[in-house]
């Protein structure tokens, strides 16, 4: 008796260290419940030819209070013995807030400038305010046609993006607003052109995953005026009321229907123009799983007004994933491309809709605008080939053909829009290389084979295209970057001479001087071409940029 009662006291000594740390570290068991993760997404800008920004998840250090520890003095059995492993201490996950501003102050040759502010404003936990500021332009002079042109182009963008988190619905309310100052080439009647656009938005986006329907609406007001065009003196208005609605519902786990729609109503105002409605309808079938992605659809576009119409367009998308880095894909789609003006500006902001017109032999040259008509993709067709058969190396080839109607382009003398049917066929690839955050290069080229019965249409549009860019990063705060592009154009006329290439080399550089502040400079057209981005526009020869940016 007395040898067995030595045998367990000494049993509980050796067993007392385990159950004091047992007693002393107990936790509740890891799991989505107890775990705190905060996730704030990053505010990413465009820097100019700055590296990204890699940020990565800080795990927080455990702080844990000391407890007396309390032994025990009194035999226990062999059964109390703890027959499990002690539970790791799993500490609270806080990922770093980014950085909430951002600004870039540039200026160049050629009077060159390059600003840009932007600040998220984190109001809680469910509101984000997003205010954001640009500007760019130049103000030099350029070699024109017969002469020296005294040129100067400055566009302004200004930005406010609110959100509020419901329980299930995202609400979105935004603001924007837009100035274009520039002048027209020599020898113009009016010199100077304003454009000037502005809008208000609201939307909710459906964000519970669980719901058995999952929506995105939005509608705003979108306003713009130009004030004078190139041959009249009248200010053209455009009043647009706009609303977008994509409405979703589950088959199952790999499939799902959709149902798009898009309206627009447009109104002018101080233009001969006629106002219309363009009324779009997409729905369409998808599988998604981890080999197939098919897409079933179709388009289907009305016109109520100007521009009287129903037309229809395929959406359809086929795409096979073998061997996990391997994507065989064909696609056919189409749509209407509203031609407001907007668009227009982003096309070619030295267009005009006016002409000069002669009613008879003696009377004098009178204005006329025509209004443009939509351009309506009738058909865009294309089959590839992607593969990423090695870590960083990333590839795709494909072929196509696209049927355009009312495509837009510039007559060569006056600059006024017009319009023409159009069709191209293309082939092109495209390449990218990576190796971990010191070296990226990237590669694309494309041709087309243009055709249209009116050849003047043909006259800007691009054949040959090439691309490349290259990224190096010899230490840590500093990257390089290389590239050229180059853009050929077709002759269609006998009687006008071939456009010249776009033959842009440049150069550029971004050093991370310390926490939050960079210098960058870029230097483009390093060959001094003469080539035009716009018909009859020239750009600028061997011109520099460089300023600093901030992060705060």
């Amino acid at each position: 008796m007395k040898c067995n009662y030595y045998t367990l006291v000494g049993l509980a000594l050796i067993a007392l260290p385990t159950w004091a740390q047992q007693k002393n570290q107990t936790h509740a068991k890891d799991s989505t419940v107890n775990r705190t993760v905060v996730v704030e997404q990053e505010y990413n800008p465009d820097i100019l030819d700055a590296s990204k920004i890699n940020v990565l998840p800080r795990v927080e250090e455990p702080v844990v209070g000391k407890k007396e520890v309390e032994y025990a003095i009194t035999p226990a059995p062999s059964a109390s013995i703890p027959i499990n492993q002690m539970q790791a201490y799993i500490g609270q996950e806080v990922q770093p807030k980014t950085q909430p501003g951002y600004v870039r102050l540039g200026y160049g040759s050629y009077g060159n400038l390059d600003l840009l502010g932007n600040y998220l404003f984190r109001l809680s936990d469910k509101d984000r305010l997003n205010v954001n500021f640009k500007m760019d332009g130049m103000n030099g002079e350029l070699d024109g046609e017969s002469e020296k042109w005294d040129a100067f182009y400055y566009r302004t963008r200004a930005n406010m993006d609110y959100t509020h988190q419901f329980g299930k619905v995202d609400l979105n309310l935004s603001g924007n607003f837009g100035l274009s100052n520039f002048n027209y080439r020599p020898n113009s009647i009016n010199g100077k052109q304003k454009f000037t656009s502005g809008s208000m938005e609201v939307g909710a986006l459906s964000t519970d995953e669980t719901l058995p329907v999952q929506f995105n609406v939005s509608t705003g007001l979108l306003l713009y005026q130009r004030q004078k065009n190139n041959s009249f003196t009248t200010s053209p208005q455009e009043t647009q009321i706009k609303t977008q609605a994509n409405v979703s519902g589950s088959i199952s786990d790999e499939q799902s229907v959709h149902v798009a729609l898009s309206m627009n109503n447009i109104i002018y105002k101080n233009i001969d123009f006629e106002n219309y409605t363009a009324l779009g309808l997409n729905p369409y079938y998808e599988l998604n799983n981890d080999s197939w992605l098919l897409h079933l659809g179709a388009n289907v576009d009305m016109s109520f007004g100007y521009g009287k119409s129903v037309r229809v367009s395929p959406d359809v998308t086929a795409q096979y994933v073998f061997s996990d880095s391997y994507i065989l894909y064909a696609n056919a789609t189409g749509g209407k491309q509203i031609n407001d003006f907007r668009r227009l500006e982003r096309l070619s902001p030295y267009g005009d809709f006016a002409t000069l017109v002669f009613p008879n032999e003696v009377s004098a040259p009178v204005p006329y605008s025509q209004q443009l008509a939509d351009t309506y993709e009738q058909l865009n067709a294309v089959v590839g080939f992607k593969a990423s058969p090695f870590p960083g190396v990333w590839f795709n080839i494909y072929g196509g053909y696209q049927d355009i109607k009312d495509l837009i382009y510039n007559d060569v003398t006056t600059l006024a829009f017009g319009q023409a049917n159009a069709h191209n066929t293309y082939i092109g690839i495209e390449a990218s290389y990576d190796y971990k955050d010191i070296v990226s290069l990237s590669a694309t080229g494309k041709y087309r084979n243009w055709s249209s019965e009116q050849s003047m249409a043909l006259l800007i549009q691009p054949t040959t295209e090439f691309t490349l860019n290259a990224d190096v990063r010899p230490i840590s705060p500093l990257t390089l970057t290389m590239g050229y592009q180059y853009i050929g154009r077709k002759k269609e006329m006998d009687n006008l001479e071939k456009l010249s290439p776009v033959s842009n080399l440049y150069i550029g550089a971004t050093y991370h001087l310390f926490k939050g502040v960079s210098v960058y400079a870029r230097i483009n057209n390093l060959l001094n071409k003469d080539y035009q981005y716009y018909l009859g526009y020239p750009t600028e020869g061997i011109n520099f940029l460089g300023g600093l940016s901030f992060q705060f």
